[in-house]
């Protein structure tokens, strides 16, 4: 796994997990990482991440539009 140091301005008011959970979700709403791997980043469960996911305005069905569209047409 990789390490990364940030600075943050002193002023930030976030706790390290809230930031760690900040970049999880982000990264998995983007598609860069599974639900497990999210997960896995943060230190919880899947199910405990899938159930924090919409503090973070995360839909848990991380699918592209255009995969919806064609299920839509081929139903």
């Amino acid at each position: 796994m990789k390490t990364v140091t940030l600075t943050l301005p002193d002023n930030l008011d976030m706790d390290e997990r809230e930031i760690v959970m900040s970049l999880a979700t982000k990264l998995y709403e983007d598609g860069k990482l599974s639900l497990g791997q999210a997960a896995e980043l943060v230190g919880l469960t899947k199910r405990t991440f899938m159930e924090l996911l919409g503090k973070y305005g995360v839909s848990i069905f991380n699918y592209p539009t255009s995969d919806l569209s064609k299920d839509v047409h081929n139903a």
